[in-house]
């Protein structure tokens, strides 16, 4: 009853609607103020007033009965003090629905999913602190110096969840601890990186430093800075940036940072302020380099483009996988992807 309760609010959220709305669009069956009590688990609606509901709402009867918890963290839209409640409420709501089907699944196949954070013992002070952080997740997750192809892919593989959510909003992105601190989550705009990956790369860096680092002690500038200098660290190590200018520079050519940008998936600005950051340039030529940038509008669309795959098809192997090894009936799956049953057929073949 509990779990029905807000899962019908969830979906309410979902989609956009009051319970007015919502009782408009089901042709007023109920009053809101029924739907007022549904939600607040006053009184349970019967089995066919679910089917009206999970019609009017798009998901499917079973997504009512569905007891997987998710309890997010604190959660902050960074940079967007007027950011409007109610898309915010349908993004956080769209969230919690897919990360607990995400859950579920690894529940069904025995996963853990808690996650061990490996900086936690990290003191940040300083910017040769965040280097310090950059360097010991590469080595203990394996990374090298070497780029990095695929950030989100990257992530997953080592649980913090990443989903990407349309929204017409100018958010990049935000993160929390879910349930507790077990599970990290990423959650991205994916309508602000459709054409732009190394943005897209350099968020999710920068959202698992919120995550990873003890800066909350910090002013918002100074905590924004750290994770901006952890994001471009994660994409190029200082000593393979080094290697790549060849030292301290008088110049930097925008051809040879095109170049670097490609096989690194990080932006020509953030390559140059880094480069500033480690001494390889000065301040006075940092200034000069975005007083021509802007000249030459580049700051929103720079003359290089990244070209690389940044998705993750994890939760979909798992689908399959389950379903191949038979954990898991085709209805099931189907209700995992969030899709009728006879939709998931004609979408998916499985020998």
């Amino acid at each position: 009853m509990k779990y029905l309760a807000e899962r019908l609010k969830s979906a309410r959220l979902i989609n956009g609607l009051s319970l007015q709305g919502l009782a408009d669009r089901i042709d007023n069956r109920v009053t809101k103020q029924a739907l007022s009590k549904y939600e607040q688990g006053q009184v349970v609606p019967d089995s066919d007033m679910i089917g009206v509901l999970a019609e009017a709402l798009k998901v499917r009867p079973d997504y009512f009965h569905t007891d997987t918890e998710v309890k997010f963290g604190e959660i902050e839209f960074r940079k967007l003090k007027n950011y409007p409640s109610k898309e915010k409420n349908r993004i956080i709501e769209i969230a919690k629905n897919e990360l607990s089907r995400y859950i579920e699944l690894e529940e069904i196949l025995g996963i853990e999913t808690k996650f061990e954070n490996p900086l936690e013992d990290i003191a940040i002070k300083s910017h040769e602190d965040i280097e310090k952080a950059a360097e010991k997740l590469r080595e203990v997750w394996g990374l090298g110096s070497d780029s990095i192809s695929n950030v989100i892919e990257l992530l997953e593989d080592h649980h913090v969840k990443v989903l990407e959510i349309n929204s017409s909003e100018a958010f990049d992105g935000f993160s929390t601890w879910v349930n507790g601190n077990d599970i990290p989550l990423i959650v991205l705009n994916k309508s602000k990186f459709e054409n732009k990956l190394d943005r897209k790369r350099f968020t999710a860096f920068h959202e698992l430093a919120h995550l990873l680092l003890d800066v909350n002690g910090y002013e918002e500038k100074q905590k924004e800075k750290f994770c901006h200098a952890f994001a471009s660290a994660m994409l190029i190590p200082e000593y393979t940036l080094k290697q790549e200018l060849g030292g301290k520079r008088s110049k930097l050519s925008i051809t040879e940072l095109g170049a670097i940008k490609q096989q690194y998936g990080i932006s020509m600005q953030a390559l140059v302020y880094r480069a500033k950051n480690l001494g390889f340039i000065s301040d006075n030529y940092l200034k000069q380099f975005y007083m021509v940038f802007n000249q030459l509008g580049y700051r929103v669309n720079e003359p290089v483009d990244y070209k690389g795959m940044e998705q993750s098809n994890r939760f979909s192997q798992l689908l399959f996988r389950a379903l191949a090894e038979e954990f898991i009936s085709m209805s099931k799956a189907a209700s995992l992807k969030n899709q009728k049953l006879a939709e998931f057929r004609k979408e998916n073949m499985v020998i």
